[in-house]
């Protein structure tokens, strides 16, 4: 591997800009660069090959260029949130920032390539998974056809209108729950309602593709929304965007690979 580049206090707009040539094609649609520790073949194969190669069909059909920029650490100046596009206040850093301002994943976007920055030190492979997933599943539903949006919008309103509680991951939790809190109809088509839809299609979309790649537990809790009304969704998203050959979503589908 090439000596480590000098990221002293680099933006990721000029980190990306800085290191885009220098990116190895894993395949069409996806390239890397790693600027963090010296990564092994089989770091390769964990971090990058693996995850990837579980990618349903569908969903890298929908997906513009991605370079993925794997880096030690990533650092926000005004400590605020983690998730969105890179600004210009983000940076790539060898030194752990305070806990504040730490981050573990940003993007942003040139003409039609997404460049998607992960920070590896201190970061558990599970954690990096999610994360990974859960960009791209970001990126997915943002190019994803109306009428899976659709399919899916209408199965939020049953739940909706059933009252169900619960939701997939915590940001959608409290997007539902500001929406029930309200004594205006739920079957209104609302800019909350349809920034509602979009968060919980990312975050169920996020456990899909997670659960393709990886033997993953779903936590329970009381936030957590009830198993068949989860698995309800799940099949409609297997539907929509099957599994490549050879991987399984569901046990029984496990049984029919073995």
């Amino acid at each position: 591997m090439s000596a480590q580049p000098d990221l002293s206090k680099l933006s990721v707009g000029q980190f990306a800009e800085q290191f885009r040539s220098e990116m190895i094609p894993l395949s069409n649609t996806f390239s890397y660069f790693c600027a963090s520790v010296p990564m092994s073949e089989e770091d390769v194969k964990e971090y990058l090959e693996e995850p990837i190669a579980a990618l349903p069909p569908a969903i890298s059909a929908l997906l513009p260029k991605v370079s993925i920029m794997l880096v030690p650490y990533l650092e926000r100046a005004d400590g605020g949130k983690e998730k969105g596009t890179a600004r210009r206040d983000e940076f790539v850093c060898t030194e752990k920032p305070p806990e504040n301002r730490l981050s573990w994943a940003t993007q942003v976007g040139f003409d039609k390539e997404e460049v998607l920055v992960f920070a590896l030190k201190d970061q558990d492979v599970s954690e990096y998974h999610y994360r990974f997933y859960h960009v791209l599943a970001t990126l997915a539903a943002d190019h994803g056809s109306d009428e899976a949006l659709l399919q899916y919008s209408s199965m939020l309103r049953e739940e909706m209108n059933a009252r169900v509680h619960g939701e997939v991951d915590e940001e959608s939790w409290h997007m539902k729950q500001a929406l029930l809190r309200r004594d205006t109809n739920v079957r209104k088509e609302t800019k909350a309602f349809r920034e509602y839809v979009r968060q919980s299609l990312v975050d169920t979309l996020t456990l899909y593709l997670h659960g393709i790649c990886c033997d993953i537990d779903v936590e329970t809790g009381p936030r957590q929304l009830p198993s068949r009304y989860l698995r309800k969704r799940l099949n409609l998203l297997y539907s929509l965007y099957p599994p490549p050959e050879g991987y399984a979503v569901f046990p029984e589908h496990q049984e029919r690979i073995q």
